[in-house]
């Protein structure tokens, strides 16, 4: 029975830094991978799904080509073999980068295979069993099936299958209008697909304020993209080559049938076959690993970090789980998740970046506050590009002048929000970048303009 300092289990992304800074201190460790290295974001999450975005940013670029001066004879096609060969290359490097550094690493024993508990402070794989004082759970999520009479008799999608296809389908219908959802939505219309979005709820991803879905439905819209919102899927059946989808709506009953189907309804943490109970580890009704606010979990000695925890479900979130557990352990850094502002980006074309509270947040705390909102359209860098669609808009708490969050729906959203984001953790006021001299022509040189234009949230 071999025993180790600790036991990591799941590569994603608090894992293997993780790792690296536990053996830097003379700790053994043993990290336990099932599967592929590099968890979500590497295999099925952010690295491949923004290769692809970026291809059909190619593609559609080319498109409007003329709208740029540009000539391009013929009409523009898409190789999707080409398109997933270079999505494989890219997600290889990452992968291989992770496998290696972890199998390299001085200290760390490496164990592939599926790792469960089997009592409290012990994990079986492939006929050992690793023991440990300390046990960190970095499994992660994998895709939400629903229960919707008839799937289970049709072939359908989850974002881990969609990324391996290497053809277009003719017509793709998406159930699920969020995050997720959308990005495959947009990429697959820009390589040519029809594309129908399905969504539960009276708009999509609502989450987010309204003016921000409604302007992303525009844009999707004009591309032609067929959502369909207030819509409840009450059956799907498989007819010759195509999926049959029926559907509720206002009281009544429709159908759409495409040849594809994607199932992005939500997410589920990878913790059903760990074998929580046998460690005597806590879950919600949903299967979320219970932690505080330093991510340990009500067993003394076992944290769980990423996905899996509900605490986050974004690389950046892991990655910080990662830091705050380790600076407890080995910095004596107090750090806590609930230090961390929300942060997050969609990446739609234009990209969303949202950084703190949203408008509708901020109106239930019922706080005095101020509003500042500017269109794309009145970016000159964003209008030299031609890429004008979208806003941003700042809320600014009226009495102690800090910024209470931002919504960048708009060229560059994703960059430039964290410009307000270090602004926030930093505890300053808006005015400090009210005064901020920024570099033009860019998208964030709008924002000290924006602070100028603050205005009471009515």
């Amino acid at each position: 029975m071999p025993n180790y300092d600790a036991i990591i289990v799941g590569t994603g992304q608090s894992g293997p830094p993780l790792a690296r800074r536990l053996v830097a201190v003379g700790q053994k460790v043993a990290v336990v991978e099932r599967k592929l290295f590099g968890g979500t974001c590497v295999n099925t999450g952010c690295t491949p799904t923004k290769t692809l975005v970026a291809s059909a940013y190619a593609a559609h670029l080319a498109r409007r080509a003329g709208d740029y001066g540009v000539r391009i004879g013929g009409p523009i096609t898409v190789d999707m073999k080409g398109v997933k060969a270079r999505k494989d290359a890219v997600v290889e490097v990452s992968r291989r980068a992770v496998e290696r550094s972890l199998k390299t690493l001085e200290g760390c024993t490496v164990y592939q295979g599926h790792g469960r508990f089997v009592a409290e402070k012990k994990v079986a794989v492939n006929g050992s069993e690793l023991t440990a004082d300390r046990i960190f759970l970095n499994v992660g999520a994998r895709a939400t099936i629903p229960p919707i009479p008839g799937l289970d008799s049709v072939p359908y999608l989850t974002n881990t299958s969609m990324i391996d296809i290497d053809f277009l389908p003719s017509h793709l219908i998406i159930l699920g209008g969020s995050y997720v959802g959308l990005e495959f939505a947009q990429m697959y219309r820009r390589f040519g697909s029809e594309v129908t979005v399905i969504e539960l709820g009276p708009r999509l991803i609502s989450h987010e304020d309204d003016d921000v879905s409604q302007t992303i439905a525009d844009f999707l819209k004009d591309e032609g993209v067929d959502v369909r919102v207030d819509s409840k899927v009450i059956g799907v059946e498989k007819r010759g080559n195509s999926i049959a989808v029926k559907v509720e709506s206002a009281g009544e009953i429709s159908q759409v049938a495409g040849t594809h189907m994607l199932v992005a309804i939500g997410r589920r943490p990878n913790t059903d076959d760990l074998g929580v109970d046998k460690a005597g580890i806590a879950t919600d009704a949903h299967g979320y690993i219970r932690v505080d606010d330093q991510l340990r979990t009500n067993v003394a000695g076992i944290w769980a970090m990423g996905d899996c925890n509900g605490r986050g479900a974004f690389t950046h979130t892991s990655w910080n789980d990662f830091e705050i557990v380790a600076a407890n352990l080995l910095d004596n850094d107090q750090r806590r998740v609930s230090d961390r502002i929300t942060a997050y980006a969609l990446y739609t074309d234009p990209p969303l970046g949202r950084a703190g509270m949203t408008e509708a947040e901020v109106r239930k705390t019922g706080k005095p506050a101020l509003i500042s909102r500017l269109a794309m359209e009145d970016v000159s860098r964003a209008f030299e590009k031609g890429e004008t669609k979208g806003f941003m808009k700042i809320l600014v708490d009226r009495d102690s002048k800090q910024i209470l969050g931002a919504s960048f729906l708009g060229l560059a959203g994703d960059e430039v929000i964290h410009c307000v984001l270090d602004v926030m953790y930093a505890k300053a006021p808006y005015t400090v970048m009210q005064r901020a001299m920024h570099i033009h022509p860019t998208v964030s040189e709008f924002i000290p303009t924006m602070m100028d234009d603050l205005k009471p949230l009515q």
